[in-house]
């Protein structure tokens, strides 16, 4: 698939992070809107991860289609996905922007793009809703998440809370119908871990975005 638009590569303002941005223009790279034709490259960069849970190819056509506008696609120089983050807005918190998953494909790691899909999904999000503070759950022990959303606060001058949001038990103690029992490296049972709630905040926005080229259109 060809690149939509190569003029809008790099869309938002990325505040502190205007480093990350000029990477991302470096490499040929997009920032973009999700659609729902990306939702297979979506489910293969998480698959692909082996450190994110892997939902249905279908829930990421469906979060691809109902969700876009809280998500961000970073596409090569094809048009092709090669990272992305979804979220939603809580209906509860509709000041509270939750990071569902946060991935990207191994060619394109360690170049910070991650900060900057996290970056300018928070910055559009909190520009068009007033978002307050920003939400994810982490697991124990996966350290690449740990510091990309504690630099994300950092950066933000914003506070980090934690706190278990669901215990290990809550989740089930046996495949799902159809599937086998996941193992670890070491051939035991592989139990979910606990979901660490991480809650950034607070956070503030300008009420309008500056002007860059429209990221819906």
């Amino acid at each position: 698939m060809a690149a939509r638009n190569p003029d809008r590569r790099c869309i938002f303002d990325f505040l502190s992070v205007s480093s990350i941005c000029m990477s991302a223009v470096r490499t040929d790279l997009q920032i973009d809107l999700p659609v729902i034709a990306d939702g297979a490259a979506l489910w293969r960069i998480a698959r692909d991860s082996k450190v994110l849970d892997l939902n249905s190819s279908y829930s990421y056509l469906l979060w691809c289609r109902d969700f876009a506008a809280t998500s961000a696609v970073a596409r090569d120089a094809d048009g092709r996905p090669v990272g992305f983050v979804t979220g939603y807005v809580r209906p509860d918190r509709p000041g509270t922007l939750l990071i569902w998953q946060v991935a990207v494909d191994a060619d394109h790691q360690g170049r910070g793009l991650a900060a900057a899909l996290l970056d300018g999904l928070a910055r559009r999000v909190g520009a068009e809703q007033g978002l307050t503070s920003l939400e994810t759950t982490i697991t124990p022990g996966n350290t690449a998440s740990e510091r990309l959303f504690t630099s994300f606060a950092e950066r933000h001058g914003a506070t980090v809370e934690r706190e278990v949001l669901f215990d290990a038990g809550l989740f089930p103690s046996e495949p799902e119908e159809g599937q086998e029992e996941p193992r670890n490296e070491h051939g035991l049972p592989d139990l979910h871990e606990p979901e660490v709630l991480y809650r950034i905040g607070p956070l503030s926005w300008p009420s309008e975005l500056p002007e860059f080229p429209d990221f819906a259109g």
